[in-house]
């Protein structure tokens, strides 16, 4: 009898290994399979949300296909309490362990509005887009300047309060006293700055903000991203180079980014002035010399007098020899590297071609011909009045 019941007993328990063995091979089946998704989506996870609440939501929204597998798996990956708290986009088909990565890794939030401030020389602008999920396009809802009427389509979005991505855009080569002065109209952002930074030492990018955030934190993140951006420049510079220490480099960088906005252009603008600091000759640049005559508060907004090429002043490349003291705007970092990293050539001088770029020259001959051209090819936009 006790055999047989033995027997039965054993029978059961391997029947029980069997039904664990299938149900553990379906799970991991499902777990591991492409997910029920068929359009991309946004998901959130919110601050503080639970494993559970985040699993049960992610199987509502029919990104997985059971919250409970779900949770068996993150415990068993230990990503368990690993959530972080954000708006993800989530892409068709995602597998649970990809879900998991997604929602766990921590990336940067992609919202499906964003706010983006744009500081530049013709004053700030507020661009509004939309971006659907699985979409690399954007939608523009609106654009405006501060003190403008507020588009109705933005008003909305405010009051709806939908998940915004909110980003200062900083263009390269405006002053710090341009970029605080930019700053100021930013809404979303509280606080003031207590002065205006060197010149020079705020990184131009596009920074993502929080709305409600410290503009001195803001203005400090971009005065660190400088500093990395200088260093790391400076650390692979060229040989041989006429500069003594990254300030210097600072400044030279900042001279070429505001001579050209072609990007093929400046390592060999960059040369041109690294070729005058070895020959001893003077950098006679018009940027430097109108730095001088503002301050770096605003555009000149009008032309170079010929008295203001002759005054002797710290930034008047017409009269002092070798750098101004100071840069005279904030460089790119296309621009640091270019100073630091110039192109081999022998070119002396440039001037404008009327395409928007230069044309160089090793000589003053070569190069008095070049204004000649340049000369009549503003005779002629003059005559049919075109820019």
């Amino acid at each position: 009898m006790w055999k047989h019941i033995a027997a039965n007993v054993l029978t059961l328990a391997v029947v029980a290994i069997a039904c664990l063995a299938a149900l553990i091979g379906l799970g991991q089946s499902r777990w591991s399979a492409p997910g029920p998704l068929e359009e991309a989506v946004f998901f959130e996870v919110p601050r503080g949300a639970s494993m559970r609440s985040v699993s049960d939501r992610l199987a509502e929204a029919g990104i997985v296909s059971n919250g409970s597998i779900f949770r068996i798996g993150a415990s068993y990956t230990e990503r368990y309490d690993d959530l972080k708290f954000g708006t993800y986009e989530i892409p068709p088909g995602a597998s649970m362990p990809e879900v998991l990565e997604i929602v766990t890794a921590g990336g940067p939030s992609v919202f499906p509005y964003t706010v983006t401030y744009v500081i530049r020389s013709q004053g700030p602008e507020i661009r509004v887009r939309e971006r659907l999920p699985g979409q690399e396009e954007v939608v523009e809802i609106a654009t405006f300047a501060p003190g403008d009427a507020v588009p109705e389509d933005y008003t909305a979005l405010m009051e709806r309060g939908v998940p915004i991505t909110w980003r200062v855009s900083v263009a390269p080569g405006l002053t710090s006293w341009e970029v605080i002065e930019g700053l100021k109209g930013a809404e979303f952002l509280i606080g003031e700055v207590a002065a205006v930074p060197p010149e020079g030492a705020l990184a131009p990018d596009t920074y993502e903000v929080a709305r409600g955030s410290e503009v001195g934190e803001l203005v400090q993140r971009m005065r660190v991203a400088q500093e990395r951006i200088l260093a790391d420049a400076w650390a692979a510079r060229a040989p041989g180079l006429p500069l003594e220490s990254p300030e210097e480099a600072l400044i030279l960088a900042s001279i070429v980014e505001k001579e050209t906005g072609v990007p093929e252009e400046r390592r060999r603008v960059a040369a041109v002035f690294t070729n005058r600091l070895e020959q001893g000759m003077r950098l006679q640049t018009d940027p430097t010399v109108i730095y001088g005559i503002t301050d770096g508060q605003g555009p000149l907004g009008r032309g170079i007098r010929a008295s203001e090429l002759r005054e002797a002043t710290p930034y008047n490349t017409y009269v002092i020899d070798g750098l101004p003291p100071t840069p005279i705007a904030n460089p790119g970092p296309e621009a640091i590297r270019a100073a630091l990293d110039p192109e081999e050539t022998a070119f002396l001088f440039f001037v404008a071609d009327g395409t928007g770029g230069h044309a160089f020259a090793e000589t003053l001959a070569e190069h008095n011909a070049n204004v000649a051209e340049w000369r009549a090819i503003e005779a002629a936009r003059e005559a049919t009045g075109s820019d």
